[in-house]
């Protein structure tokens, strides 16, 4: 099974994940379908990832020597989402080395117990300057280690 099975994915609950940001959809989060835009989920995974990252992980995005920048991406919808709605953003780490982490973010609707997403990326950190590739702050890699929910494989 891989990290990305679509059926394990949607199996997830809450207690899967450690961290949790509220939000409130907006009406320009639909599109002429009435649901949420499939891009609109890749602003709630960054916003989610990066409140962490500063709230809890000692990362400040306008000063830090290293920065985080998204090399892959993914996510599958198990159900459509609408405004207005109140949304539960579930964040663990799956994978964390010493110059990437990788994210899962599941999109709960207020109340409900299973996701109607479940996404996620990898952030390779980086010199702010440089761009080249370094290892992740002491203080960031302390922060990521308490969402480290490594995925199981069989």
């Amino acid at each position: 099974m891989s990290d990305n099975d679509p059926k394990a994915l949607r199996q997830r609950t809450r207690t899967d994940y450690p961290f949790f940001l509220s939000y409130r959809t907006r009406w320009i989060d639909n599109d002429q379908y009435s649901h949420i835009n499939n891009s609109v989920y890749y602003h709630l995974f960054d916003s989610v990832v990066n409140a962490y990252l500063i709230q809890h992980a000692h990362l400040v995005p306008s000063h830090s020597p290293s920065i985080g920048l998204v090399v892959s991406s993914f996510c599958h919808f198990f159900s459509p989402l609408s405004f207005p709605a109140v949304l539960d953003l579930g964040l663990r780490v799956t994978k964390l080395g010493t110059s990437s982490a990788t994210y899962e973010v599941a999109v709960f609707e207020d109340g409900s117990t299973n996701p109607s997403a479940v996404g996620g990326y990898t952030h390779v950190f980086v010199d702010r300057e440089s761009r080249k590739s370094t290892p992740i702050t002491p203080a960031t890699k302390d922060g990521l280690a308490k969402l480290l929910r490594p995925t199981s494989r069989l």
